[in-house]
């Protein structure tokens, strides 16, 4: 790039070679202080500003395995703290649920969060956003397969029907014979007689976390966790609409592009397509 500069708007190079501006200077700096890491370094960089810092050395170093390169954890963690490159901090939650005892379902799920095909074990939960006085709800399925968000809806008011269209989509993702185990924790949405019919009538089983225990439905709270800190907490929201519209661009992102260690360094979605596609 170094060569063609005098004959390209630097802008122009940046956008064919896909290279953030901020790395190619770095790259620049580290080639005129002899940097045996300057490449690396720049890969390191592209990577962590192209997730918007939610990613830490463990996902660069799984995503620089993919482009081919042969590194180690350790290295990465070292220039990424050279750098001052560190990913976003999750806030810890906890969400009791204070409500009348009433009919609830067993925990069929143990907080056993493995499942050996998809649609064998989903989770689900409701959380809340507050945006200029003005309260935004987010009802996502979670699979345990792969920790995709299989369906979500999303509404200015928990209503039933945020519930039912949740359901109605995650349903339609079903093969005939799949019958999941739905977990969720004893919030008043799920203890609905509408609720449970639904589950009944789809065949699927219902399983509840204990009362006031969120280890019970850890795998979704820590959804939340990661969602609430890589998005809602990193960006600033003038309306729930602009919300609304950021919501829908991270659950993609989340499924499509965001790669998980636990999944051998793929995203929920490309470690469901290569399942599929292994020989039986």
């Amino acid at each position: 790039m170094l060569e063609l500069r005098p004959h390209f708007p630097l802008a122009d190079l940046l956008r064919a070679a896909e290279l953030a501006r901020s790395s190619f200077y770095y790259q620049l700096k580290a080639l005129r202080t002899g940097d045996k890491h300057c490449d690396l370094k720049a890969k390191i960089r592209e990577i962590f500003n192209r997730h918007k810092g939610r990613y830490g050395y463990r996902r660069v170093t799984a995503e620089l395995r993919q482009q081919g390169l042969v590194v180690n954890h350790k290295t990465v963690q070292k220039l990424m703290v050279e750098m001052q490159l560190k990913s976003l901090v999750r806030p810890k939650r906890y969400k009791a649920y204070d409500g009348a005892a009433s009919e609830t379902a067993p925990d069929r799920l143990e907080r056993d969060f493995t499942a050996d095909e998809p649609n064998q074990k989903w989770v689900t939960d409701v959380t809340e956003f507050k945006v200029n006085n003005q309260k935004l709800y987010l009802s996502p399925v979670m699979d345990l397969y792969n920790r995709e968000i299989v369906s979500y809806e999303i509404a200015e008011r928990p209503l039933p029907v945020m519930i039912k269209n949740m359901l109605t989509k995650a349903f339609n993702r079903l093969d005939s014979g799949q019958r999941p185990i739905l977990h969720s924790d004893q919030g008043w949405q799920y203890r609905m007689p509408a609720y449970r019919r639904r589950l009944h009538q789809s065949g699927v089983v219902q399983s509840m976390s204990r009362k006031g225990n969120c280890y019970d439905n850890a795998a979704m709270e820590s959804f939340f966790g990661t969602l609430k800190c890589e998005l809602f907490h990193l960006n600033k929201f003038d309306t729930t609409e602009t919300l609304k519209d950021a919501l829908h661009d991270y659950i993609r992102y989340y499924n499509v592009d965001r790669i998980k260690i636990g999944l051998g360094g793929l995203s929920p979605v490309a470690y469901r397509m290569q399942a599929a596609a292994a020989p039986a």
